[in-house]
């Protein structure tokens, strides 16, 4: 796997060029599914565990599974704790899946579209993950890697409750999809929390920049359903898209506000972040990651017109500390990442700000 993060850093979710993509950054299916006959993954023996990624394994060989691309397994086992933590930075693998001490393997796809964890909280977590609002494509492409995958392997499944999964929550579809959604406005119009806050109601959650138990940052949060069990797909992702227009059209209507009262406090706001970012000799991850936010309203609202989104996507990885530590190929104190961090921005701001 080391080969496969020095020749690329970045992934098709990066790409800044999907429908709604000024607000949102990401869409991602998950499907959870775990083996008929075996233990769920937290109760598997290491040869029991071992035995899971070697099944998984041959699945993925099956020939139909080319739909989604050509897939590769790494064992995470083997991968330095650096080259795990990328992954997580990458939003490919969960902060859980890096805890989990027993064997455990990452499959993904030449373009990390479509990827499977094997040994997580379930056997397996079929993942897609694209770049503006796509939730349908997600599920079609998550489903076509499921189904390939059904031909070899015999899930757990009951008639009335559907998918067996380790949580309750994600019993019937084990179903989980997500938007990830860039949110300046609302917060600066102090509005984003009464838009979020009716959202547990009708049965989604919000999250922080890495899913579960982490917090949001840059002005970003991500939404995704609670509930699996008694609805369908269709419904679950339907659900969500209709929410999450919602929201891009409050979060459009904010960012007018600000532009229409606030113009040369809002113009200052960004160009100061651009002149931090561009000039910064140190800087922290938390830092950089809410002025790259600014940035990014800057670029959407029309103010900065020589920074693309896609670079600041990418900088969200460039940025991360175990990408840092990768490209110095050695351990980093907090103090180091700071410097490199600012290097890194001022030298990738540099090819696409004007002098």
């Amino acid at each position: 796997m080391s080969d496969f993060l020095n020749n690329s850093y970045r992934s098709k979710w990066m790409e800044s060029e999907g429908p709604n993509c000024e607000i949102v950054i990401s869409s991602r299916v998950r499907l959870a599914r775990n083996i008929e006959g075996i233990s769920f993954p937290h109760q598997l023996s290491t040869e029991e565990a071992k035995d899971m990624v070697e099944k998984v394994g041959k699945a993925i060989e099956n020939k139909s599974t080319l739909l989604v691309g050509q897939l590769r397994s790494f064992s995470l086992n083997k991968e330095s704790l650096v080259d795990q933590q990328i992954l997580m930075e990458k939003h490919l693998v969960s902060p859980n899946f890096l805890k989990q001490d027993i064997p455990k393997a990452f499959i993904v796809n030449d373009d990390d579209s479509v990827s499977i964890m094997v040994n997580e909280e379930d056997h397996l977590r079929i993942q897609c993950l694209l770049p503006g609002l796509q939730l349908e494509k997600a599920l079609e492409m998550a489903n076509q890697l499921d189904d390939c995958l059904e031909q070899t392997l015999n899930y757990a499944f009951n008639e009335e409750l559907g998918y067996l999964t380790t949580c309750p929550t994600n019993v019937g579809t084990g179903l989980r999809a997500s938007v990830m959604l860039h949110l300046p406005g609302l917060v600066l119009t102090g509005q984003h929390n009464r838009a979020l806050a009716t959202l547990s109601q009708i049965g989604l959650t919000v999250r922080g920049i890495y899913g579960e138990g982490t917090d949001a940052k840059g002005n970003l949060f991500q939404i995704s359903n609670q509930i699996t069990l008694g609805t369908d797909e269709k419904e679950i992702i339907n659900n969500l898209e209709v929410v999450t227009k919602k929201i891009i059209e409050q979060e459009e209507q904010a960012r007018k506000l600000l532009v229409k009262e606030g113009n040369e406090s809002i113009a200052d706001k960004v160009f100061r972040a651009l002149g931090l970012l561009t000039h910064a000799r140190v800087i922290s991850s938390n830092e950089a990651i809410s002025l790259l936010s600014d940035v990014r309203l800057g670029i959407d609202i029309g103010y900065i017109t020589d920074v693309d989104r896609k670079t600041l996507t990418e900088l969200m990885v460039l940025i991360s500390p175990g990408y840092l530590q990768k490209v110095a190929d050695q351990e980093l104190t907090v103090g180091d990442r700071d410097i490199r961090r600012a290097v890194v921005i001022r030298e990738k701001l540099g090819n696409t700000t004007k002098e």
